[in-house]
């Protein structure tokens, strides 16, 4: 029966990962950012001053929390494991160049969740309770008027985040605990379980409380760790991303315990892991975003195009680059025990494989409990308020049993269900790319009008 679940899904895999799949998520990133004047480059300076510059800041308009924490919550939920596991994976099958494609993927999907977040703002609706509930679901239900796809998109959220939150992220952090300390899967997944329940019941408040601490402490954490391999090793920096340039074009072949790869797998694995690690394309994060308070969709919609340069370029690329420095990419590892054993190996004694795990924990738990929020609010659209507990409740329970899940067949089945996810909302963006265009027209002529009337 296993045989058989897992063939099923390889056949899937194939082909919401194969060649159809890659077009179209590297093309609708490369017409958004056409249709938007390259916005991620040329407004770049803007986009980094106005979110991580004011990240703390409180921000007016409607919404449930501020734009900061919005925002915070939501990068919480897309810099997880797959930044420490997944990177660590796509370099196991497919070599030093999966990372090439990783940045290509996430340059142009900045344009990409820009535009998610942009419309999910738009789109969101006021709930009777007072919240505020959006997605991509909101957006092609009201602005493709399919239903259909609404409900297509909002059931594979719940299906996707299952297997990625509950299950790939307890997974890794387990793993690595046991991997370090002996300690049962099992045991861990059970506490993890607990605590997640803890934070979960108090909704997007709590959450959002939470996340506001971890996400700048385990950015910090792991990034600063990444400097430090980068400033003991720095002579061979250059080699590395060399490396990884040259890989891109030319697929590493066996050597060491690597079997060697094709462009194909390379471009894939590369493509696959960094839509898992920064969700552009996927229509998640504006679930999240949704509950912003602001005065404009692109004032949030700038966030979107925040959150892939700091989860691919900065925290992604810190992980490709310890691999490769140290040459452990070559030991036949996967997952995370490659980039702890390759943080091990490039800084002094045994402090990184501490803080791989360390930060995987962090990462994952972080996950864990926005991760949830995506399932509660898709549920929410399906069934209605008298689901959140539910479905609360079956979540710390996939939880304990994502602890002692395999890792190879649940990254394919994660795969799988990103790719499902992603197409109605791929369809949805470039449908609705006109509404993304007239909105950010409108804003920045806002800004030009406030800022020569504030000279004047």
């Amino acid at each position: 029966m296993s045989e058989m679940i897992y063939e099923i899904n390889g056949k899937i895999n194939e082909l919401v990962w194969g060649p159809y799949m890659i077009f179209l998520l590297l093309g609708v990133g490369i017409f958004l950012s056409a249709r938007l004047g390259f916005l991620q480059f040329r407004k770049f300076g803007y986009i980094i001053k106005n979110t991580i510059g004011k990240a703390f800041k409180s921000t007016e308009g409607d919404g449930s929390i501020s734009s900061g924490k919005a925002a915070l919550t939501s990068i919480a939920a897309v810099v997880g494991t797959g930044n420490v596991a997944g990177v660590a994976t796509a370099v196991a099958l497919g070599g030093p160049g999966a990372v090439f494609w990783m940045w290509v993927s996430a340059l142009f999907g900045m344009a990409t969740k820009f535009s998610e977040v942009t419309l999910g703002i738009h789109y969101r609706e006021k709930k009777g309770n007072g919240e505020f509930s959006g997605g991509a679901m909101y957006y092609i239900s009201k602005g493709l008027k399919s239903k259909i796809l609404g409900g297509f998109f909002a059931v594979m959220v719940i299906v996707a985040y299952f297997v990625v939150g509950a299950i790939v992220d307890t997974n890794s952090m387990c793993h690595s605990i046991e991997a370090q300390f002996g300690i049962p899967p099992l045991a861990t997944g059970i506490v993890f379980s607990i605590l997640a329940g803890a934070v979960i019941l108090g909704g997007i408040s709590r959450i959002s409380n939470v996340c506001q601490f971890l996400t700048p402490f385990m950015c910090g954490l792991y990034v600063a760790a990444g400097l430090g391999i980068i400033i003991l090793n720095i002579q061979q920096v250059p080699s590395a991303f060399a490396e990884i340039v040259r890989s891109a074009f030319t697929p590493a072949g066996a050597t060491g315990g690597f079997a060697g790869t094709t462009f194909m797998v390379m471009l894939t694995k590369g493509m696959a892991r960094g839509m898992f690690s920064n969700e552009a394309g996927l229509g998640s994060s504006p679930i999240i975003h949704a509950s912003a308070k602001v005065s404009h969709p692109v004032e949030q919609g700038i966030w979107g195009a925040t959150e892939v340069f700091v989860d691919t370029i900065i925290v992604a690329t810190i992980t490709g680059l310890a691999i490769v420095i140290s040459g452990e990419w070559k030991s036949g590892l996967d997952g995370a025990a490659l980039t702890m054993k390759s943080f091990e190996t490039a800084l002094p004694g045994t402090i990184g494989s501490y803080i791989v795990m360390f930060s995987i924990v962090l990462f994952g738990f972080s996950c864990l409990i926005s991760a949830n929020y995506y399932c509660e609010k898709a549920a929410e659209y399906l069934f209605g308020e008298k689901s959140v507990m539910p479905l609360r409740i079956l979540w710390c329970i996939f939880i304990v049993i994502g602890s002692v899940g395999g890792l190879g067949f649940v990254w394919d089945l994660a795969d799988t269900c990103n790719g499902l996810m992603a197409v109605p909302n791929l369809i949805a963006l470039v449908a609705l790319s006109p509404v993304v265009v007239k909105l950010t027209r409108e804003y920045f002529a806002q800004i030009k009008e406030e800022k020569n009337n504030g000279n004047s």
